[in-house]
């Protein structure tokens, strides 16, 4: 592979957890550091992608001259970002950690202690690869991500088809290694008709394995 094999392709890429607001000061989250979306920005501008990298909140910086960063805070600004550049993108990368959740309202002063117990109403997040994998058109590639904890490959698998995936991404909290806040990770990578396992590996190199499938994939 050419070291600008993706050179007039636009690849859109989700990253970093998304932060719901409970009230000015809390909200509901994860413990997504966006190392492997970032990775990933990175992986493909070096091959001569313009990426798109719609990231939520994190502490790291996109530094090549391809990756156009727009930054978020909750899901509803990552669908929104997502899809207004999805049309215009060769390659979708699902590499966010979306709450799944966020409370029905927020409120807009610090909510005070006063009882032993506080509920809190939570309603559903916009699955954001579900609903673009909705309107993807011929000739657009989609590549999602599933964190597991059991039942992993019936779960990444269910994933797939729900999502109108073309390749998933699965890692499970089981690897040692792999997961939220480590330099590496160790995939599993499922598609229709097969499924492509890798060792624990700096998240960086784990990267250049997903690009150079997905190319594979498109060159196929």
């Amino acid at each position: 592979m050419t070291q600008n094999s993706f050179r007039g392709k636009t690849v859109l890429l989700t990253a970093g957890p998304t932060q719901e607001p409970i009230d000015p000061v809390r909200f509901i989250s994860n413990h997504s550091t966006g190392k492997m979306g970032y990775a990933l920005a990175e992986g493909f501008a070096e091959r001569g992608a313009l990426v798109q990298l719609v990231a939520g909140p994190t502490n790291l910086q996109a530094r090549h001259e391809n990756i156009k960063l727009t930054k978020v805070t909750t899901a509803d600004e990552m669908h929104a970002a997502a899809l207004q550049l999805a049309d215009a993108a060769d390659v979708w990368v699902f590499a966010a950690a979306v709450s799944d959740y966020r409370p029905r309202t927020a409120a807009d002063k610090k909510i005070k202690k006063t009882g032993n117990e506080l509920t809190i109403e939570l309603v559903k997040n916009v699955d954001i690869a579900a609903v673009l994998g909705q309107r993807k058109k011929p000739g657009q590639f989609s590549v999602g991500f599933a964190l597991e904890t059991h039942d992993e490959s019936t779960n990444a698998r269910e994933k797939l088809r729900k999502k109108n995936l073309d390749m998933i991404v699965l890692n499970s909290l089981n690897d040692p290694g792999a997961g939220f806040s480590h330099d590496t990770n160790k995939v599993t990578i499922l598609e229709q008709e097969a499924t492509t396992a890798f060792e624990l590996k700096q998240k960086s190199e784990v990267a250049q394995d997903i690009i150079n499938l997905i190319w594979d994939r498109l060159h196929g």
